[in-house]
């Protein structure tokens, strides 16, 4: 006997919580498509059980609570649900925050026979990302000559005179190879910390162009970095043609750095920082400088 709608969305919702793709995609009829505001479009087979994986991977716990399903006589199931799950591995490239989640939704599952045509999510795309702590930024890719993107900074702490900076640009191909190369920089940065001369990392993302800053404390010190095992590794993945359509990269030596300053906190004037003073020519003790880079 041929399952009623109802049946055919239950078997669909089942295999999400069994962690199942190869039954996900078995709910679809040949053709079939899955689309919500995360995905670049519809997907179709295996893409849909990829899709699901991934999820899977980043929240190994994910499951989904159905609130309410509705249907109608063209087959049509309105689904009301919960999704619920914890963070325990690597989300959209970044590392694991170990938070949980819970995303109200609802899908629209349209039913012919015992296979579903279509299945269109509704939900709000920044919920999850907000709930692990990430900022959601909203930006255009680019107006008139400047062109937008996303930064972060990884620092020792030190306060020491910069003496060289390595500058590193590549740009990527595809998707792919950018979350491949933002994740190879974390792990450089990681490694980086702990070498001696090395002060602090810049990286930014603008469009297809990726760009790493390191401030270390003499010239010397940026050979280090050809001693970074995951920076051997991303260099060998460059020259064999799995990431990048093309780069640069090389020391660059200070011409001139103006000395830091540091507001006085009593006397709101600004003071010399250095060399590094104690204390503000009114007497009162000066706040820690800023570090350079």
């Amino acid at each position: 006997m041929t399952p009623n709608p109802s049946q055919v969305a239950q078997r669909y919702f089942d295999a999400w919580n069994q962690h199942d793709a190869d039954a996900i995609v078995a709910t679809f009829a040949d053709g079939g498509t899955y689309a919500d505001p995360t995905t670049p479009g519809p997907l179709t087979g295996a893409a849909i059980g990829a899709y699901a994986q991934a999820l899977w991977a980043a929240f190994p716990d994910l499951s989904f609570e159905i609130v309410s399903t509705t249907h109608n006589d063209a087959g049509l199931i309105s689904a009301e649900w919960l999704m619920k799950g914890t963070n325990t591995a690597s989300f959209n490239g970044l590392p694991p925050t170990n938070l949980p989640v819970a995303l109200p939704g609802a899908d629209f599952i349209r039913v012919e026979g015992d296979r579903i045509l279509s299945v269109q999510g509704y939900f709000d795309g920044g919920a999850v990302p907000r709930q692990l702590g990430l900022d959601v930024i909203v930006q255009p890719k680019s107006i008139g000559p400047f062109s937008f993107g996303v930064s972060i900074r990884a620092t020792t702490g030190s306060t020491a005179i910069p003496g060289a900076f390595a500058i590193t640009a590549i740009e990527v191909r595809t998707p792919e190879e950018e979350a491949q190369v933002r994740e190879s920089s974390r792990k450089i940065a990681a490694e980086l910390l702990a070498v001696p001369g090395f002060i602090s990392i810049v990286a930014a993302t603008i469009g297809d162009r990726m760009m790493t800053i390191t401030a270390w404390d003499s010239p010397d010190s940026v050979a280090q970095l050809m001693k970074n095992t995951e920076h051997l590794s991303s260099i060998g993945r460059y020259y064999r043609d799995e990431i990048g359509r093309g780069g640069a990269t090389g020391a660059w030596v200070p011409a001139r750095l103006n000395p830091r300053r540091i507001r006085c906190t009593a006397c709101a004037k600004m003071a010399l920082a250095d060399p590094v003073q104690a204390k503000c020519e009114c007497g009162a003790a000066l706040p820690v400088p800023l570090v350079y880079w």
